[in-house]
């Protein structure tokens, strides 16, 4: 029994024997369960080829997406803007979920308010809620400004965001000129990383689009840059500092790498860091902007070039040693700057990190999911790596993604055995780990799931997880790693060589029976 003296976590607590006795007792009165014998045979068939058919043929059911809902994108990409309180227009509990899901990943706080709609307002509309919204919002956090997206409830019975936003102005609620952006961000389509680029698009038209009148591309001799739905906070720092290394002058369009890393030092930091109106009002002035992860980014492409006229270049997300060279060199075309040798000898670290982990990553197969830049930017080390990604899994991403990363697996001689799977979920990724084993899985926390599966069907059958991705929340720290630039490379392949080893350890931790090499000399 638990005492004030002696508090256990859940783990090892529901393994004492009163805590068996009781979960025992639930499970022969109340569930009505199945024999052992039942349960272990319907688990068997799970993992056959037979069930992988029936599994694949689903239509009308997802189980366990590897995605989120368009406003958790939303509420990230507004908290990249300086003293910018996310706003988010429908249930108290939808923003409740948006805010742990951070809290978890980055172990931070996240500020983000609801206006709270109820039965009544999904009747008669949420007007009345976002009028003391708004005002309660802006009284009690100060902001700068309030970027407000929309939950389901919302879309449901059309709420105009437009509209409510100009009457709660007209009505007093709020001062005529204060700044609220917003996006319509329906969470029933697209992904999270639809919501990011429909609330960056946003924040940039409120700021641009009726004010472009002397605005000069080029002028202002910056660049802008454009992350996406990027949760790697050492990626806005490492792009960064490559920038800086070049001598180049940028603006980050949404930094939240300042309020979700702050320090503890006794100061509560709601706001910190994050671009500035200002620098969203001179963005125009740049001469070029680049996206991240242009498959997410197509809204934001579309008003960047139509709005801006800036002519965004064609560039893949600088992961690996080729697209990390491809964007410096674009960057270095259109600032007219050098790329320094500091970056040049950091690139010759990164090739020869590959170089010597080559011989444990070559032929080893590896399924992986996640995001759909992500993943492509992973598949790209994984091949430089002689690796091969034999099933590639991305829910949020449309046929064409599909038929581009099935075009790059194609003509890569690590990349013949590989398939693609778009709009699938981590239940179909179940059935293959079974039917066609990988080494390894690459993915966030969710694939747990996966590896205990294989692993109850036998040790033999475990399919070891490598956490990248998002979100990450059975393990610390690893939001603040890299991914993107010669320093991801150096990371994401000491990550992947580094489990590669470990998992041989186990292999041969057998005293006698398996440790037949003297390893540590290798």
């Amino acid at each position: 029994m638990q005492t004030a003296d002696k508090i256990k976590p859940c783990y090892p607590l529901f393994r004492d024997d009163d805590y068996k006795e009781s979960l025992g007792n639930k499970q022969q009165v109340f569930e009505e369960n199945h024999s052992k014998e039942k349960i272990w045979d319907t688990f068997m068939w799970t993992t056959t080829q037979e069930y992988q058919d029936l599994n694949f043929q689903r239509e009308a059911l997802t189980v366990d997406p590897a995605k989120a809902c368009q406003p958790l994108g939303a509420v990230l990409c507004a908290s990249g803007f300086h003293k910018t309180l996310p706003y988010v227009h429908g249930s108290q509990g939808c923003v409740a979920y948006f805010r742990t899901y951070f809290n978890r990943h980055f172990k931070e706080p996240c500020s983000c308010v609801s206006d709270s709609m109820t039965e009544d307002a999904a009747v008669f509309g949420g007007q009345k809620n976002m009028f003391d919204g708004l005002a309660n919002a802006k009284a009690m956090y100060q902001p700068d400004m309030i970027a407000v997206s929309t939950t389901c409830m919302a879309e449901v019975i059309g709420d105009d965001l437009n509209a409510f936003i100009n009457n709660s102005k007209k009505e007093g609620h709020i001062p005529q000129e204060y700044p609220v952006p917003f996006a319509h961000t329906p969470s029933f389509v697209g992904s999270h990383t639809t919501g990011w680029d429909n609330m960056e698009e946003g924040i940039l038209r409120s700021f641009t689009l009726n004010n472009m009148e002397g605005k000069v591309v080029g002028s202002n001799g910056k660049v802008n840059l454009v992350a996406g739905f990027e949760t790697y906070l050492g990626n806005y720092r490492v792009v960064k500092r490559m920038l800086t290394e070049m001598g180049v002058d940028y603006t980050m369009l949404s930094d939240p790498s300042e309020v979700f890393d702050t320090p503890s030092d006794g100061e509560f930091r709601m706001y910190s860091g994050g671009t500035t109106i200002d620098e969203i009002k001179d963005a125009p002035n740049a001469y070029n902007t680049l996206l991240l992860q242009p498959a997410q980014l197509e809204k934001t492409k579309k008003f960047v070039e139509n709005t801006w006229n800036h002519e965004v270049p064609k560039l893949e997300i600088p992961m690996g040693i080729d697209w990390t060279d491809a964007f410096l060199m674009e960057v270095s075309k259109i600032t007219g700057k050098p790329i320094p040798e500091s970056l040049e000898i950091e690139r010759g670290r990164a090739v020869d990190v590959m170089a010597d982990s080559h011989a444990w990553l070559h032929g080893k197969k590896f399924a992986l999911y996640g995001d759909p830049d992500f993943v492509r930017g992973m598949v790209k080390i994984l091949l430089e790596c002689g690796a091969e990604p034999t099933h590639v899994l991305v829910h949020n991403a449309n046929k064409r993604f599909g038929k581009a990363l099935t075009k790059m697996l194609e003509e890569s001689p690590f990349g013949q055995n590989s398939t693609v799977h778009i709009g699938k979920d981590l239940w179909h990724l179940r059935s293959l780990c079974f039917t066609d084993k990988p080494d390894f899985l690459i993915g966030n926390s969710y694939g747990k799931y996966i590896q205990r599966d294989t692993r109850h069907k036998g040790e033999e059958f475990e399919v070891p997880l490598i956490r990248l991705g998002f979100p990450l929340f059975d393990r610390h720290h690893l939001h603040r790693q890299t991914t993107m630039g010669y320093e991801g490379v150096i990371q994401v392949v000491t990550t992947l060589t580094n489990a590669v080893l470990e998992q041989l350890d186990k292999e041969t931790i057998g005293m006698g029976t398996t440790d037949y090499n003297f390893d540590l000399v290798r």
